[in-house]
């Protein structure tokens, strides 16, 4: 990466390697490069990562119009290089300016480009027919406007394009999902939050409880509003991640925003809810209002990343991931949950404790009791107890031995 960056100036460039939350169906994981200056998105390289870290897929690179002219494309590119340097990279098929910026830069491992290589080495990684249709489109784009593009580089078939691609066409394999287990695991997922100045000081502050601080929270923004849009993460870091990258994308950020993340698992029993599974996330679709758990809850100051506040909660605190709309919030969430995501009355924060293992067998034991009780009464007429002999003087009270005067009497139960 030392060529690009020494074509950078003082100005402060920082690059961040972030998720890249896309809506993409398959299991490669959607990454993102992010060139920051001054703290504010310069530009970005979005790619894909095959499960096995083996292979790369290009799906966009941009760079804001007032900090183009200074090489930020290529640093990012050499960041990608860097951060797999052993990955088979598909750089997909560029647009006009994109195989302008091709032809200037310097590759710097094109022999990891599969374009430079034949089929048989890197086609159980992509689909041989996509990648000849991006070689032809990007051929077309040399010839109009006259550039090189590195042609010396690119692989020469032996036989036909079309037919050596045909050939390794079945070598292809698609990956599986292999995200997050809802059914078994703890998810992580983040909301962004303005709070009132007097609640953002409250919370911010150490020196108080943090639960007591997490249980504000809660109840200014509303048990039932665990928020439906998030990715569901296995770790708290993700989920901050994803509120940083947001962060930076808003143009016009509040003052005071409180980065959150919630710790939350489904409840014993409970049957797995739709979703989404993605390469490292989990989306709940259409979310009715989803029961969890929250055993936990973190959060942060954006301006204080590297002070981060948390809770722990045990027993865990009654709480719902809101529905995606109201109109089809589930019966259960709504005997529970208002519109606003508040609690009704009558419904606690806490779970109930576990059923009793005699619960619902009141008759049975009563009636048990009642038979108990006649055959004792059966006993006593039918074999009552020895008169008692012991004569009591009227006014005065019998006297009572005591152990010590008595050796043979038993000690009292």
């Amino acid at each position: 990466m030392a060529g690009a960056e020494a074509w950078l100036d003082e100005a402060g460039v920082a690059l961040w390697l972030t998720d890249w939350k896309v809506d993409f169906g398959e299991a490669w994981a959607p990454r993102r490069v992010m060139a920051l200056v001054g703290g504010q998105m310069a530009g970005r390289l979005d790619f894909l990562v095959h499960p096995d870290g083996r292979a790369v897929s290009v799906w966009g690179l941009e760079v804001e119009p007032q900090f183009q002219r200074r090489h930020l494309a290529s640093v990012m590119m050499d960041a990608l290089y860097a951060a797999h340097p052993t990955a088979w990279i598909d750089h997909g098929g560029r647009t006009p300016d994109g195989v302008r910026w091709w032809d200037r830069y310097a590759d710097p491992a094109p022999e990891r480009n599969i374009h430079n290589r034949p089929p048989a080495e890197w086609a159980q990684y992509f689909r041989t027919l996509d990648v000849a249709a991006q070689r032809a489109r990007n051929a077309y784009q040399n010839q109009l406007f006259g550039l090189d593009g590195h042609a010396a580089s690119e692989y020469r078939y032996g036989e036909r394009l079309e037919e050596e691609f045909l050939r390794f066409l079945p070598a292809f394999r698609d990956a599986a999902a292999q995200g997050p287990d809802p059914a078994v695991q703890e998810l992580h997922g983040g909301l962004r939050v303005v709070l009132p100045p007097r609640l953002h000081g409250v919370v911010h502050d150490a020196r108080h409880d943090g639960g007591e601080r997490a249980e504000m929270l809660l109840a200014h923004i509303g048990h039932g509003s665990l928020p439906c849009a998030a990715g569901w993460h296995i770790t708290p870091r993700a989920a901050f991640e994803d509120m940083a990258h947001e962060q930076i994308l808003d143009r016009q950020p509040a003052d005071d925003v409180t980065h959150l993340a919630f710790r939350v698992r489904l409840p014993d029993g409970q049957e797995v809810p739709q979703h989404d599974l993605k390469a490292t996330w989990v989306t709940y679709l259409d979310s009715p209002g989803i029961e969890v758990e929250l055993t936990g809850m973190s959060w942060r100051s954006p301006q204080r990343p590297w002070v981060t506040h948390e809770a722990s909660f045990a027993p865990p605190v009654n709480a719902a991931i809101m529905p995606e709309r109201w109109h089809n919030a589930s019966a259960r969430y709504t005997a529970r949950f208002d519109k606003g995501g508040e609690l009704l009355p009558g419904q606690s924060t806490r779970r109930t404790e576990t059923e009793h293992p005699l619960s619902g067998r009141e008759a049975e034991i009563a009636a048990m009791a009642a038979r108990l009780r006649e055959s004792s009464l059966q006993r006593t007429v039918a074999h009552p107890p020895p008169r008692n002999v012991r004569k009591v003087v009227e006014g005065r009270q019998a006297h009572q031995e005591t152990p010590s005067s008595s050796p043979h009497q038993s000690p009292r139960r």
